[in-house]
């Protein structure tokens, strides 16, 4: 069995395009959320609220001519698998010992709506590109095209919990051997008004509460929280194994030492304190952890009414009360199927920092526990714990040590 790490990071998100800028809007505590502009993703009589990103970089093919026509989905994981390819300096290695897997499924619903709602009455008009960018397996493979990959490239996909399931598939596929790498990428999931909607009526979206406060409405284990808010967001992270990194000379932002996925068997979007608890259990299993152990845990916590109680009392009833908790989506809204991923590079930077970034809007916290506070704070985090929850009763933990602890 081979040891992995994570030695490259790439992110875009409504507080920062680019690990720098995305680093220090965390530190300095800053969100982007405000009434969501984007075609398509208002209908008549909506406003939903929501974080979206000002602009994505130029990216140029092998060419060196600018691509054109990208859709936001696949924009925003092109510059985010670029930048952590660079970061960790991939172009060394053999292109067919690395892989690429893209977390989340149906992730161009915007994207969809605004190509065929011209052509409803006109069917034989649809884009003959549409036949295969309608895919998620697309946005994948333009990732692979860019950069060179040659190995393996597929999708995973598990809802809220597919970014962090992209760090998992990648550790599974370089801890085997089949890889030296493989880069992890969470995809933008880019909503219409219809899901919108959907999240809104049924009680997952926040409401508008806060119409005229916009900053204020993203309110992850609040008293005065009721949904999550939606933020544009992409991450890469690269996956690579101890082996190939020390051969190479490549620094490592944290080693993966241990993960677990299980399931609730149930379709439903309620959450399952016991399934929350075996996921956690199983992790640190893997991990050869105990609870007490754990310096840091970034949750899930999307505001959810029920879910925010329910996975801080699974973090209580496993032993995780004393760790520090913040909350990234407090920031950067949530990403849904990227959200996994976006808060595992904001792991990353804060593990080798030894900074934790400030919570937002907690203001009234709903239990006990360790939080974060408003202003941030330096902490000593060598082992961490990172939470991922999906509909249809997906639950996911990860852990990850400092690379200065890692054997």
């Amino acid at each position: 069995m081979h040891k992995a790490l994570i030695s490259g990071i790439g992110v875009v998100s409504a507080i920062g395009v680019g690990r720098a800028a995305f680093a220090d809007a965390l530190w300095q505590g800053r969100s982007n959320f405000g009434v969501m502009r984007r075609p398509g993703r208002q209908s008549a009589e909506s406003a939903f609220l929501g974080a979206e990103i000002a602009a994505l970089p130029e990216l140029r093919n092998g060419r060196g001519q600018p691509y054109r026509k990208l859709s936001l989905s696949t924009h925003a994981a092109l510059a985010t698998a670029d930048e952590a390819w660079t970061d960790a300096g991939l172009a060394a290695l053999d292109p067919q010992r690395i892989g690429l897997v893209l977390g989340g499924s149906n992730l161009q619903q915007r994207a969809a709506l605004l190509a065929l709602d011209p052509v409803r009455e006109q069917p034989w008009y649809t884009p003959p590109h549409y036949a295969a960018s309608y895919c998620d397996s697309d946005i994948a493979a333009w990732c692979a095209e860019h950069l060179g990959v040659q190995g393996p490239v597929w999708t995973a996909g598990a809802a809220s919990a597919s970014g962090l399931l992209a760090v998992v598939e990648a550790a599974r596929a370089v801890v085997s051997g089949e890889l030296d790498a493989c880069i992890a990428v969470g995809g933008l999931s880019d909503l219409s008004h219809l899901e919108c909607q959907a999240f809104r009526s049924l009680g997952a979206m926040g409401s508008a509460q806060y119409a005229d406060q916009p900053q204020r409405a993203c309110r992850p284990f609040d008293t005065a929280r009721d949904g999550f808010i939606y933020g544009e967001a992409c991450a890469a992270l690269v996956v690579e194994s101890v082996d190939s990194a020390r051969r190479r000379g490549a620094s490592a932002y944290m080693a993966i030492n241990g993960w677990s996925a299980v399931s609730d068997a149930s379709r439903q979007p309620h959450p399952s304190q016991q399934g929350e608890m075996r996921a956690v259990g199983q992790a640190l299993a893997h991990a050869g952890w105990r609870a007490a152990e754990i310096d840091y845990v970034n949750p899930h916590g999307s505001g959810s009414p029920l879910g925010d109680e329910t996975e801080l009392a699974a973090l209580r009833a496993s032993g995780l009360g004393d760790a520090w908790i913040n909350t990234t989506k407090s920031l950067a809204g949530h990403g849904l199927t990227a959200a996994g991923a976006v808060e595992t590079v904001a792991l990353a930077l804060q593990m080798r920092a030894q900074r934790l970034h400030p919570c937002a809007n907690l203001e009234q916290p709903i239990g006990g526990a360790r939080w974060v506070p408003a202003q941030g704070s330096p902490a000593r985090i060598g082992k961490a714990l990172k939470l991922s929850m999906g509909f249809g009763g997906i639950n996911i933990a990860m852990c990850f040590q400092h690379p200065s602890q890692f054997n």
